[in-house]
């Protein structure tokens, strides 16, 4: 049985002193919008050194790790302070939360056959919604010398994106890169807030998505080939569509959860709603870049009547997912953007809401991390052999779809959270295994 033996607890600060001017950061009105506690990521790096080598070169890596993070830190202030209150973060220079732990495996042992609910091990903490310490880190170190760096910051703080722009910063700042990535601290300007409308709001809406009972979480792999099926389905008579990877594998996935949950309910079809988290950076005129720090999302709506033409059945779904995420556009943007910005993600807010408020609703949500390179991470000791969310098992929850990139290729893995017998239906459902590979290695994708 692996255990994870925790051997130190710090807190790493910056290398130089936040000015005063800094040390009170304004979260912005998005802030407020995901109700999820940690964005959490899991990177995991093999060692290619000999066996004698390995003990010397972990201490080595991890004095990298935390000099290269206190650098970063002096950058990326506000990951170094606490909440204040839901309205800005006091940037103390408190530091990050830093763990460092012993695995009692090699890191190829874990890989043969992840176990997605003891990655939770790995985690510097445990979601919390009460928790004033923004940042938390814990790097695991395996028996083979072989490193796994869990990164937990507050979802308050920051969106996916800009989890991906500080991972890249740190590691860039590790192995000396001449670049140097620096956040763009927009957001507050863009959607500048004094109070908690959209938090009130917000909650009201995804309340109605927590459901009560026990989940799990399962991979779902899909390879270049099989998107490529996808795609080629999409094509309908006197219609040739081109869905994104993302829009063919979350529709796809959308239509055999909802046929998960028809074969719970004794074949009884139920309205559903899939939300995408989407990017805003480029959806900006101008646009904004990359490296803007934040949550800067918004939430695209599809939706499927208990009563949809079965015959339609994928083709439907991914014009609604395509749909929904066209219409989180520039001019939408620049609407939020405008005087009439609250009253705009007041309407989208309770348009959500609304949907199907006279029946029950299957409640999904989805975002997407393709495309963020995170393959290309390198502190200094070459690059990831996984990157990795993390498995629940909970007694509320929600319905949820994370898509990843695989190592290679344009395979998407999809990390699927269900009620218990929803997901056993769908580990069953036949289009869908002909298609994705449940759980397989990650060193053999």
């Amino acid at each position: 049985m692996m255990k994870v033996e925790i051997i130190s607890k710090e807190n790493i600060k910056p290398s130089s002193p936040t000015p005063q001017h800094l040390q009170n950061f304004k979260l912005s009105l998005l802030d407020q919008l995901i109700p999820a506690p940690f964005v959490p990521m899991v990177v995991y790096f093999s060692n290619n050194d000999s066996f004698s080598a390995k003990h010397v070169r972990v201490q080595e890596r991890l004095v990298l790790l935390k000099q290269s993070l206190s650098q970063t830190l002096t950058r990326f202030y506000p990951l170094a302070g606490i909440i204040k209150n839901d309205l800005c973060i006091d940037c103390n220079d408190q530091g990050a939360h830093f763990v460092v732990a012993k695995v009692s495996c090699d890191l190829n042992q874990f890989l043969e056959h992840p176990n997605l609910q003891l990655i939770n091990n790995f985690l510097p903490c445990k979601p919390s919604f009460s928790e004033a310490q923004v940042t938390h880190i814990q790097v695991n170190t395996f028996e083979c010398g072989g490193i796994a760096i869990a990164v937990c910051i507050l979802h308050k703080v920051l969106d996916g994106a800009a989890l991906n722009t500080f991972m890249k910063a740190w590691s860039g700042t590790a192995c000396g890169s001449k670049k140097v990535v620096y956040p763009d601290f927009v957001a507050s300007v863009l959607f500048p807030t004094d109070n908690l409308w959209l938090k009130d709001l917000s909650m009201g809406v995804w309340s109605s998505f927590f459901k009560k009972g026990k989940c799990t979480t399962r991979r779902f792999v899909f390879d270049g080939s099989a998107i490529a099926t996808l795609k080629t389905m999409t094509s309908g008579k006197n219609v040739v569509r081109h869905p994104t990877r993302v829009e063919a594998v979350s529709a796809f996935i959308w239509k055999c959860a909802m046929a998960a949950s028809e074969k719970k309910s004794c074949g009884a079809k139920r309205c559903s709603l899939l939300n995408h988290a989407v990017n805003l950076r480029k959806r900006t005129t101008p646009a904004l870049s990359n490296d803007s720090f934040g949550n800067l999302i918004w939430i695209a709506t599809a939706k499927c009547k208990a009563k949809y033409d079965d015959q339609l059945g994928y083709l439907a779904l991914v014009d609604q997912v395509r749909k929904g995420i066209s219409e989180i556009n520039v001019e939408f943007v620049k609407k939020m953007t405008g005087d009439q910005g609250a009253a705009v993600m007041s309407k989208s807010m309770k348009d959500i809401g609304d949907f199907g408020s006279e029946e029950e609703v299957d409640h999904y949500g989805c975002t997407s991390w393709c495309n963020f390179e995170l393959y290309e991470l390198d502190f200094g000791w070459g690059k990831p052999v996984w990157v990795s969310n993390v498995g629940l098992d909970a007694q509320v929850f929600t319905n949820f779809i994370i898509l990843m990139d695989t190592r290679f290729g344009r395979g998407i893995e999809a990390w699927v959270t269900l009620d218990e017998q929803e997901m056993d239906n769908l580990e069953h459902d036949s289009d869908l295994m002909a298609l994705a590979s449940l759980d397989p290695s990650p060193v053999k994708i």
